[in-house]
């Protein structure tokens, strides 16, 4: 397992890290299993593990932190914050009524006196970025946590996050968490160029493209739309929508790559992201041991220029060829009050309407 330092905070942590989005009822609801799987990564020196708060309604953060008694130390433990969290309102997003809330919360279920990364887990509009980076540095000098870094944010929320920072001498981001895979290239253009730039750790997620990486779904094979994740997003998964058969087609070409080097195609997906020089860790969120045994296999495995230049004729640098599950939206596309004027105040006069 090779190790890399965290974003200039002095932390080291390998160049893989421990996802557990599928620790709980929304993947693996065995407590015991979960418990197996995260002992079986920290013995093949995987000393970087990551969760969230809305895993599993919190059921994640409790296997995690039952899981890692004896072994805390061992350990550098991510967490997030953003999403709601039960009924009511103010039980979400990126305010410091809501952040001294979640954190005591996320301490208490992770059974930890502090937590190494706690992580935005996406962009919240409605707060004054200074008033979130003002809470998250109180947190640090409280010892709640001792770095903070941001999720799933676009290059330009990144960089105002920064500039504010430094006009009211905040403590910063100190990483980034975007998705990445082979399927999807985009960040190779902005995020990742800006999390350079300001030194930031960045830990990736997705190196399997949603499944489509690990050689379940192929070209003209059949695609069960009723279970999995087929089930919760089928547009995603459809082999009749153009865009899946694109996916899919990539796909085939990029198993003949694997199987030329040797390799599975999951393997392969594992070790593109960690030959970004952007990148600190990837990482990886098994369900089972198997495929936990399956994804380490590519841990030491170094992809040469011949090989990432055959990536690149297959999906061009920066390319998206779908756009990665959950990733955040601008308000101004998706919030039609933000790019269309009220009818009364539309300066081409009386408004036209259809015939």
């Amino acid at each position: 397992m090779r190790y890399r330092n965290l974003g200039g905070t002095g932390i080291e942590v390998s160049a893989h890290c421990l996802g557990t989005m599928m620790f709980g009822a929304v993947g693996n609801p065995d407590h015991a299993e979960c418990a197996r799987i995260l002992h079986a990564a920290l013995d093949r020196g995987i000393n970087f593990v990551d969760t969230a708060d809305m895993y599993s309604a919190g059921e994640s953060e409790e296997i995690v932190g039952k899981a890692l008694k004896g072994r805390r130390d061992e350990v550098v433990l991510a967490t997030k914050v953003h999403f709601r969290m039960g009924e009511g309102r103010n039980r979400s997003g990126n305010s410091r009524r809501w952040i001294v809330r979640a954190v005591e919360d996320s301490l208490r279920r992770l059974d930890t006196e502090w937590i190494d990364l706690y992580q935005v887990h996406r962009p919240d509009h409605s707060t004054d970025i200074e008033e979130t980076l003002s809470v998250l540095g109180d947190l640090v000098r409280a010892g709640k946590i001792r770095a903070f870094g941001c999720s799933t944010f676009p290059a330009e929320d990144i960089v105002e996050a920064h500039h504010v920072a430094e006009r009211r001498a905040l403590a910063r981001f100190r990483t980034e968490q975007p998705p990445y895979s082979i399927l999807a290239r985009g960040i190779e253009a902005d995020v990742l160029p800006v999390a350079r730039r300001y030194g930031m750790g960045v830990l990736t997620w997705s190196p399997l493209a949603s499944g489509f990486l690990s050689g379940k779904y192929r070209l003209g094979g059949p695609v069960d739309l009723t279970q999995g994740r087929a089930a919760l997003t089928p547009a995603r998964f459809d082999p009749a929508i153009p865009g899946n058969v694109a996916k899919l087609e990539a796909v085939e070409r990029l198993v003949e790559l694997a199987d030329s080097i040797g390799r599975t195609l999951p393997e392969l997906a594992v070790a593109f992201p960690v030959a970004h020089p952007g990148v600190t860790s990837v990482i990886i969120g098994p369900r089972t041991m198997e495929q936990l045994e399956a994804l380490v296999k590519g841990a030491d495995l170094v992809l040469d220029d011949a090989v990432l230049d055959r990536i690149d004729e297959i999906v061009p640098p920066g390319t998206n060829l779908y756009r990665p599950d959950g990733v955040w939206q601008p308000p101004a596309l998706t919030d039609l009050a933000q790019r269309r004027r009220p009818l009364g105040d539309r300066s081409a006069g009386e408004a036209i309407q259809p015939a």
